[in-house]
């Protein structure tokens, strides 16, 4: 065979491959209003940056005439792109070939990518819509799934993995994505479930739909399996990579710098005003977290899950941080099971890979009741105490109201090893609110009053003029500086500066054993 000849033979074997299971399941994959397997990675990528690696491996089946049905690229396509410039290793599972059940040779390429991504200290994202375990396979392709676990663990911390859910992934599927560190969904054209529907029904007799049952509303809101749920495929990948702009390639590199275009000594006014004078009033974080970071680069993450707490990407003066933040228009801030794992997550995945990290806190305590006691709210409350302890990265926190009981120790306190600590001057550290803490340290004296309500007032009042201020606190240290509202930018701009060659470490250990 000529040169010429197997060059024709390579184009052929090339369009066959990019040709997944045929026209007519592209055209099915279109009329679900979803992408195909290629068409995601082209959205993806920078353009015609895409090489893409083992198109010609097929299954090694023999099994239930698996023989006679092989397609190039085995139902994952595989590589590595740029996104914004960088180098990031990807695989797209190929619903077009055998609904994009994962096989041995599937799982082969998916492990593949993954261990040059270590290599190389690169991201790897995975684009999953697949039936599941290739069933003809049997053990072999949950062998599969058991090598991609695995290398989902070894990665985690080393770098950033990120999972996009674009139609099914159920079963076994499910927890490699679980692993990762940030999952997005497609509302209505994705779900991810342990079991499906059917049998759910078998078992439970509970008559449920895919979407109810794990779509990606449900998971956003609910679960808090999924950090995103996003109106379509396109939208999905925009946001992808909107998050990338925040976020190293891998655990030894620190993260994108950009050009601020936002003075770096602006100040607002707003922010004097912002807090209202009623301690019971609520106001909107969101508004806080807007005026300080570079203008609109707060990226929420998990924003329909637990919003009694923010967390989130920014870019403060050009520099990448991780955002904390009290929702005092959410159930007044509180913290509750839900709030503290959200936040624990966030702050881990911003140590891991050297993101800085700024705690904005109004927080009147922990959520009390019988549901968050059964629910383990203390062991739940100690994930996020154990993530700002254990982290290392420089931590400022900026109290700017209410900062009671143990949650003020929690919210990355000076005790905690919290590099910065700011307060306004509305701050109130106290162990608890000052009605609440009268009504036990002087309950005597009030029901031996003649008028009650009005010694419970008057006390009241004394007890916040001493306490519900920052100012014990700052006396002792525990607080830096009580800064003025409206300087809080600037000051958190030099702050973080400061600290940019900060280096701290944990004792000498193999892990701890975080409270799961």
């Amino acid at each position: 065979m000529s040169l010429e000849e197997k060059l024709n033979k390579l184009e052929e074997m090339r369009t066959k491959a990019k040709l997944g299971g045929g026209e007519k399941r592209i055209e099915s994959q279109h009329k679900k209003g979803k992408l195909t397997a290629r068409e995601r990675i082209e959205l993806l990528v920078d353009e015609n940056s895409f090489e893409e690696f083992d198109m010609f491996v097929t299954h090694r089946s023999h099994q239930f005439g698996l023989e006679k049905q092989k397609f190039l690229g085995d139902g994952v396509i595989t590589g590595c792109g740029k996104i914004n410039g960088r180098i990031t290793y990807i695989f797209s599972q190929d619903f077009t070939v055998f609904g994009g059940s994962l096989s041995e040779a599937h799982a082969e390429k998916i492990c593949k990518i993954m261990e040059m991504a270590m290599k190389v200290g690169a991201t790897v994202i995975g684009l999953n819509d697949s039936g599941g375990a290739r069933i003809q396979e049997g053990v072999v392709s949950l062998g599969g799934y058991a090598d991609i676990f695995l290398l989902n663990t070894l990665a985690s911390g080393v770098i950033p993995q990120i999972s996009l859910i674009l139609g099914p992934c159920a079963g076994g599927a499910v927890y490699s994505p679980a692993i990762t560190d940030f999952t997005f969904m497609t509302k209505n054209t994705s779900y991810m479930f342990v079991t499906g529907p059917n049998v759910v029904k078998t078992v439970t007799h509970e008559d449920v739909t895919s979407e109810e049952l794990g779509g990606a509303i449900v998971h956003a809101s609910k679960s808090g399996v999924a950090h995103f749920a996003c109106e379509n495929e396109a939208d999905t990948i925009t946001k992808l990579k909107q998050m990338m702009r925040y976020v190293p390639q891998n655990n030894l590199e620190d993260p994108p710098f950009v050009e601020c275009t936002d003075p770096l000594t602006r100040e607002d006014e707003s922010l004097n005003k912002i807090i209202p004078e009623n301690p019971n009033q609520p106001y909107d974080m969101k508004d806080v977290i807007g005026s300080i970071v570079d203008k609109g680069s707060f990226f929420e993450v998990h924003a329909d899950f637990a919003q009694n707490i923010l967390v989130g990407f920014a870019h403060l003066g050009g520099r990448s941080i991780g955002i904390i933040g009290n929702q005092p228009a959410v159930m007044a801030g509180v913290l509750d099971s839900d709030s503290s794992i959200k936040a624990a997550r966030l702050i881990r995945f911003c140590d891991a890979f050297n993101i800085p990290l700024l705690t904005l806190e109004d927080v009147p305590g922990f959520l009390p009741g019988v549901d968050q006691e059964h629910g383990g709210i203390i062991k739940n409350g100690a994930k996020l105490l154990y993530a700002y302890c254990e982290a290392t990265v420089p931590k400022i926190t900026v109290i700017t109201r209410k900062a009671y009981g143990g949650a003020y120790d929690v919210m990355n306190s000076k005790h905690v090893r919290g590099d910065m600590n700011y307060a306004w001057p509305t701050a109130e550290i106290a162990v608890m609110g000052s009605k609440g803490a009268v009504e036990i340290i002087f309950k005597k004296v009030i029901s031996d009053s003649d008028d009650p309500e009005a010694k419970l007032q008057e006390l009241t009042d004394d007890y916040q003029t001493e306490f519900a201020n920052p100012f014990n606190a700052a006396s002792r240290g525990y607080v830096d500086d009580v800064i003025e509202p409206k300087t809080t930018r600037p000051r958190l701009i030099r702050a973080f500066e400061m600290l940019e060659t900060k280096q701290d470490s944990n004792p000498p250990k193999k892990h701890g054993n975080i409270p799961l």
